[in-house]
């Protein structure tokens, strides 16, 4: 092992490299610039190539055209400007293209945006949100291998305190089991030869291809079927604490990591209280978050927005026990979402005020 002290997104960018990501577009905006930047330097050094496109609208655009010839592709963004590419997401995800789209956010807003998606259709895409950079290398890697695997876009959800800080990490390539051949690819081999295919969100497949050839009711189910798969199979989760635990607490993304010191800390304090963390957005781990709290009295949830996963946390709860937010819209005064809740005697404070059944202010 080779530790080496990285910036969050040059770690993102040598892992995306080293799961074998071959082209990268995308429109520079803070705090996604300097992923940008890193892909710009160092996929030309692998026969790679980066472009910076003329909005995020081009960008997407040319992602997809670089997928659909089999390569593996990205683009990213901040919320504001993956805002834009919304429709293009719909209907790559239709057109069943391994899309990995690198959101460094600016907070926890985006979480609706995410596993909800504002594009057209019946759609579905994978949102990993890791804690630190080291397990954002793991699932940086792990996203390519999924999008693969399902041929279904991944989200990897990130934010200016991953993308800004720095830790020591060893990026090296990891090895998934193997993956079908890109029979799909569109590589002009065929052309002029009776069986050339075409790749459309439309579900429309060239007559002779066996994948519906116009049947749009067929199409439409077997995504859905595919989706379903993909939710009984990709959920994950951790959880510490949670068998004895009065109170649980459900954070994601970085700020988990602050949630995770603090009920370590009130542990050592003897205070019954545990956490459970989705990995998985979408799909979201109910089952998990489910099984973490079935003991508990009180369920609390810190998320640094006006409550969007909070919905999803009652979802798994389902009135067994009180489900209450104990965190709140907090960023600095650029928007970037790095915040006074972001402190761990604060998130303590309450914490300790769920425990009693007091409520929260925002």
């Amino acid at each position: 092992m080779t530790l080496q002290l990285m910036e969050g997104s040059e770690a993102i960018a040598e892992a995306a490299i080293a799961a074998g990501c071959r082209f990268f577009s995308g429109y520079p905006m803070t705090p996604f610039t300097e992923t940008l930047e890193h892909f710009s330097k160092k996929l030309p050094e692998v026969g790679g190539s980066c472009i910076n496109a003329e909005s995020e609208l081009e960008a997407v655009g040319m992602a997809w055209g670089a997928l659909a010839t089999g390569a593996r592709a990205a683009t990213g963004s901040t919320g504001q400007g993956l805002a834009l590419m919304q429709e293009s997401f719909s209907e790559i995800t239709r057109a069943e293209l391994p899309l990995v789209t690198f959101n460094m956010s600016r907070g926890q807003g985006d979480y609706f945006q995410s596993t909800r998606g504002g594009g057209h259709g019946d759609y579905r895409q994978i949102v990993l949100a890791p804690m630190d950079i080291r397990e954002a290398v793991e699932l940086t890697q792990l996203a390519f291998h999924l999008a693969d695997r399902w041929r279904n876009p991944v989200i990897f959800y990130g934010d200016y305190l991953l993308t800004h800080t720095y830790e020591a990490v060893d990026v090296q390539r990891i090895e998934f089991e193997a993956l079908p051949e890109k029979d799909w690819a569109l590589d002009g081999s065929l052309s002029g030869t009776g069986r050339s295919r075409i790749i459309t969100p439309l579900g429309f497949e060239k007559a002779g291809s066996g994948r519906g050839g116009g049947d749009l009711t067929e199409f439409w189910n077997r995504l859905a079927a595919k989706h379903r798969e993909i939710e009984k199979a990709e959920a994950r989760a951790e959880a510490a604490f949670t068998e004895d635990a009065e109170l649980v607490v459900v954070a994601f993304g970085t700020s988990a990591k602050f949630v995770s010191y603090v009920v370590r800390q009130l542990r050592e304090d003897g205070v019954a209280v545990g956490y459970v963390r989705p990995i998985t957005l979408w799909p979201f781990p109910y089952a998990a978050v489910r099984a973490a709290t079935e003991n508990a009295q009180r369920v609390a949830v810190f998320e640094l927005n006006g409550g969007q996963m909070i919905d999803d946390v009652r979802l798994s709860v389902l009135d067994r026990a009180p489900v209450v937010s104990i965190g709140g819209i907090s960023t600095d005064g650029s928007g970037f979402g790095v915040g006074p809740l972001l402190d761990a005697e604060i998130i303590r404070e309450r914490v300790e005020h769920a425990l009693k059944g007091e409520e929260v202010s925002p």
